[in-house]
This record gives structure tokens, sequence and C-alpha cells, in this order.
């Protein structure tokens, strides 16, 4: 959906640029070649390095040139709370990392040694845990307005920081003494404020700095916070605007919040990562489902601007324009990831463009400046619901072009048939759910006799928040991806426990004999040329299971990882040649392994060029920088296991 008022407002941000003065550093420039001063490299979210003295002849000599341990385990043990998983991506600048631990302390390293310049320790863990857990902190911000440099970091504890850089203290100048208090500014208190809390980093465009936010809709309880984002000045962290992304009042759109649903709705927040055109003084944000994620009874109507990508003015925050991916979400198709920004030529047309990946398994490109889109999306009908208290919006947006990257709902043809005897199973197993195409909505449990509905790609799955990686030199967009079908269904609540009339009730790991009910690929990598559309190449990413004795005489080949715990690993990040990302070894080896394998693809074919055993169990996404002639690659990994430890690769 393209914002009623598009064409004013556009009129009123070109005249704007007309007459910019020159930005502060916010990123759609990387600085020197070889640095990385923001979570995607750049605002772009490329999650490119323009670097190849690692390549795939020497990808295999890498090893470990440093590592540093969380400081976390320095803190009181009585005062920890559990985070898993270390997920931080690290930042380059002038020589330096920059880093958060899952705790939110901020520590300057060398970058050739990893010795400890500075620790910065907000204690905002001293505030107590969040209302739900494991949580960490993904990364920081760094802005500089051309004097002075600073990081931004947004805590679990709902505090935003301003860090000096050259000292690591917060800067005095910057709310109270270096921090603001999230807790205010949202607009509504009636919610449960121990809800809400950060875990991705803030964004710095210009002189603002703009805040997303993590809230936890699992308390059975229609009181989450709403997801409105907030922004504050770089310099002096005062207060400059909210966007509400659940209309307010006489607010345009609030009437798709019907009978006033929009005063208690929550969540449709900004939970994954941003993006901006600096230049343009542009930010785009990727929103969430409402409360609950499942049924939407108490929230009637299309709910704009959930499950969709933002265009905001990043100094005023006006609307510029947004598109809907999902009208009255039911399905948890979060947008999970940042939007890629990058100019492309289509059909002889230069364009600003922005592509952004979902969880539905599509990608949705337009004009980064008007919102039209690039290849049009088509409003399609869809089946509708039948449970009670629900209805379903008739139409969902389907892109025509670039062609999906993920398998879309599903039919017994998509069912998995390697052997009769498997084709059979899961046939007879396959009657057991509602199958059906995209946006096929969930039923109560048992209806007709049928345990769910069988959701393809699942709420885990499609391209979740690793995201999207670009090769600004040739406009491909690399996706990794995974299909993680589930069974939904919807249960009501133990008396007592909830004000939904409904909860969902999940089915995972369905299939015969231990294998996936689906035909492979499980998970995969998709490269689209954004020039022209078209798919250049997909491979599986992951042996899956191959091995399994039901088809290990069939010698298949890799089918992708299935259904494990691969939603939230790493992503990819591309060089001049490669794409490189990492496979679980439990996944690909053994399943008591504990490590990891640091893979390289050829970019220009997906061919497997290289792999390297890693020790550590890595999580975060890999990032690459060049210091004193040597180019680095670093991850974070460990958590689990109070191993939690930022890893960097070299050549010898």
């Amino acid at each position: 959906m393209i914002d009623k008022k598009i064409f004013a407002q556009l009129f009123v941000v070109l005249g704007l640029l007309g007459g910019c003065s020159p930005q502060p550093d916010g990123g759609m420039q990387t600085g020197p070649v070889g640095e990385w001063r923001h979570h995607g490299g750049d605002h772009t979210s490329a999650k490119y390095a323009d670097l190849s003295q690692i390549d795939k002849i020497n990808f295999d000599q890498l090893e470990v040139a440093w590592r540093w341990e969380s400081a976390d385990y320095r803190i009181d043990e009585d005062l920890l709370y559990f985070t898993g998983d270390y997920r931080a991506t690290p930042l380059m600048v002038g020589g330096r990392i920059y880093t958060a631990t899952n705790h939110g302390q901020v520590v300057a390293l060398d970058a050739a040694t990893g010795a400890e310049l500075w620790l910065y320790d907000p204690e905002s863990y001293r505030l107590g845990p969040p209302n739900f857990s494991p949580i960490q902190t993904r990364g920081i911000e760094y802005w500089s307005d051309g004097e002075v440099e600073r990081i931004f970091l947004a805590t679990l504890g709902k505090q935003l920081v301003s860090i000096d850089v050259t000292t690591g203290l917060p800067d005095p100048e910057f709310g109270d003494n270096g921090i603001v208090d999230l807790k205010n500014d949202l607009g509504r208190r009636e919610f449960e404020v121990r809800n809400i809390t950060h875990g991705s980093p803030p964004i710095a465009v210009g002189n603002t700095v703009i805040i997303g936010s993590k809230i936890y809709d699992y308390t059975m309880q229609n009181r989450s916070p709403p997801g409105h984002v907030r922004a504050y000045d770089a310099r002096t962290g005062e207060f400059k605007w909210r966007f509400n992304t659940i209309p307010q009042a006489d607010e345009d759109f609030v009437e798709t919040w019907e009978n006033d649903s929009w005063r208690t709705a929550g969540n449709t927040n900004v939970w994954s990562f941003m993006a901006a055109d600096d230049e343009l003084g542009l930010v785009y944000l990727p929103t969430s489902t409402p409360t609950n994620d499942y049924w939407g009874g108490m929230r009637l109507g299309e709910n704009v601007y959930a499950e969709s990508l933002l265009c905001l003015n990043a100094e005023t925050g006006e609307l510029v324009w947004h598109f809907q991916t999902v009208h009255h979400g039911l399905w948890d198709y979060d947008i999970a990831s940042a939007p890629n920004l990058i100019d492309i030529e289509v059909d002889g047309r230069q364009i600003k463009a922005v592509a952004q990946v979902s969880k539905t398994g599509f990608t949705y490109v337009f004009d980064r400046v008007t919102g039209e889109p690039v290849w049009p999306i088509e409003e399609r009908t869809v089946p509708q619901t039948t449970v009670p208290g629900e209805r379903t919006h008739p139409t969902q947006p389907h892109p025509t072009w670039p062609l999906p990257f993920e398998r879309i709902g599903v039919t017994v043809d998509d069912l998995i048939d390697f052997t009769p005897e498997l084709k059979t199973a899961a046939l007879a197993l396959a009657e057991e759910f509602v199958l059906g195409p995209i946006f096929t909505p969930p039923i109560v449990r048992g209806q007709n006799g049928k345990r769910s509905t069988f959701v393809v790609p699942g709420a885990g799955g499609g391209a979740n928040f690793p995201g999207a990686t670009m090769d600004p030199e040739s406009q491909i967009l690399y996706i990794p991806s995974s299909t993680r079908p589930m069974g939904m269904s919807l249960v009501e609540p133990a008396a007592g426990t909830s004000d939904w009339r409904y909860v969902i009730e999940m089915d995972r790991g369905v299939g015969p004999q231990g294998l996936p009910l689906l035909k492979p690929p499980y998970r995969r990598i998709t490269a689209i040329d954004l020039n022209t559309g078209a798919h250049v190449w997909q491979i599986p990413f992951g042996k899956g299971p191959t091995d399994h004795p039901e088809i290990a005489h069939l010698d298949l080949g890799p089918l992708g990882s299935p259904y494990g715990d691969v939603v939230a690993e790493g992503g990819i990040l591309v060089t001049k040649t490669l794409l490189i990302s990492y496979l679980a070894q439990k996944d690909e080896i053994d399943e008591d392994a504990h490590g990891s394998i640091l893979v390289a693809h050829d970019k220009a074919s997906g061919e497997l060029v290289a792999e390297l055993m890693v020790e550590q169990r890595l999580h975060g996404a890999p990032m690459s920088y060049m210091h004193d002639g040597k180019q680095y690659i670093a991850v974070a990994g460990g958590g689990r296991d109070s191993d939690a430890e930022l890893i960097v690769f070299a050549l010898p």
C-alpha cells in the first residue's frame, strides 16, 4: 500500500534535499576501504567488504589471529541472568574494534591484537532482567559529525547511551550524564513496561538517533507495549519525534484498527535492524506483527502499519511512504531483517531502490524515494478463516517478480517422495493437516479432524533477522533462508491465564521416519540480480538429512540443514570474490559436535570453494576489515556455556 499523501510528502522531502547541508557520517559511505562502521557494514546494510586478500585459494589457511572473552564474566555472578548465544556484530573504525557484550558492556579493542583499550559498563543488568529471556545485545551504532565520534548503545535495561570513542566514557552533554531513559516517550503507559527492551542497535542518521524495540507478547495478555519508534538528538539526547506504528486518535489509518483496538494493541515494533539513505535523509523501518501473533480477534481490520516497510524523514519523523506486506497478520510474518538499499538499472531506468526480504519468502523491491514497486505487486485472493471471532483480510500482496526464494504454501506435490514407502507415509501424515497456499490461516485445533494448518514458510522460516547481503558492484542480492514449516492451530487458554479467546499451539518437526514432511532443500542461499529480478543461482545450504538410513542409499547430496536452530545464525558476508558464512558442526558432522564450519562460496556461481573447522559454535554476523595491510574476519560465538567470545581470523 502506497501512502495516501505520498506525492505531497515527496515534494516536501525533495524540497528539503535541495537545501540540505552535508550530513554527519551516517554510513551510506563506509569511510576508508576496509572499515566496518555499522552493523551491516554501512547504512545500506550491504554486509559487503571491498577486500580480496582472503580468497578461495587461501581461505582454508585462515587461523585465529586473536580472540576476546566477553567482559560479562567479570560481573558479579549474582547480577547476571541468562542471555544465551553471543551474536553482537563488531565495528571497525580507525584501527579500533568496538563491540558490545550480551549484557550491554561496550569495549574498544586494538584491531590487530585484540588488546583492550577501554571498557564501559552501563550496569543495566542492575535494573533486573527483561521479562523474558534469552535475549542478546546484537550490536552498537557508530556516529560522527566530523568533530566528535560516538558509539550509541540501546541496553536491555531500556537506556540509550552515548559513549565517547576516545575515552570510553559517557558523553556528559547527552541526556543525563550520557544516558536517556527509554521507558519514556512511548505515548502510552498502561502497558507492562517490563515487556519492552532493546536488543538491536539504534541507527544514527544526520543528527538523529532512531530507536526500535524488542517486545515480548507471550505473557498471554492483551497489554503488550506499542512498538512506536522514537528519535533523539545525537548531540544532546533531546527527544525529537515519535512515529506511532499503531496509529493513534485522528491519525491516518487508525480506522484499520477496528473497535478502538489501537488504544490497546501492542507490538508492531521494529525489533530488527534498520537501514538509511544518508544523502536523502531517509530511514527505512521493518515492522512486526501486532499482539497477538496468531489470533487477531481483538484487533480486527487491516492493522496498518504492522508487517510493513516504512520510509520516514529521519529529521522530522514524517512518513514519506509505506508498504504493508501482510494485512491483519496471523502467521508471525514479521519483517525480521534490515532492508537493502541499492542503485539498480531496470529496463534502462536508473532507480534508487530498496529491497526487503521477508519471512514470507518474497523479495519486495521499491523505488526508495517514492515507494513505487519496481515490479508489480498484486493483491490476490487468499483462503479465509473459520476461527470464531476472527476476520481475515480477503487479499494479500504477492510480488510478481522476483520469484520467491523459498517454498511458499504447500500441496501434496511438495511432500517427500524419495521412496514409495516415504511417499505413502507422507501422504497419510499430511491428511492430519490443512494444506494450502501461503496465507492459509490457522484453524481451531481439531476442526474437521485436522491437527493444524501446515504453514510454509513457518514463522521462523523465510528470511529471518540475518537478512540479505548485497553486492554493490554486481547488484546481486544474496539471501540465506530456511523453510522451517510448522503446524499452526489455535486453542482456548487455560482458565485465568489469558484475556485472549485463543492462543497458539504448534506442531514442529513433522515428517515420516524422522525426515521432514516436505521435499528439500530445507535451507538455501539464493542469488538474485536486481537489475533483472532473475534468480542467478540457488544452492542447498548444509548437508541436511542426506545420510538418514531411509535415503542414504540414494546418494542425494546436500539437502540443506532441516528444521534445527538455524533461524538465528549468522548471515552472509560478501567480499570481492567470496560469500562467507558458517554451518553448525552438529548438523554437518556429528550431532554431539560443538563447533562450526566457516565456509566460502564463489559468489558468481555459488560453488563451495573452501571451508575451515572452528572449535567454537558461531552465532553472530561475520564481518571483515583491513588493518595495516592485513584482512581479518571477525564473528561472535559461544554464550550458552559461559564461553561468549569474539573470534578474529586472518592469514598466517
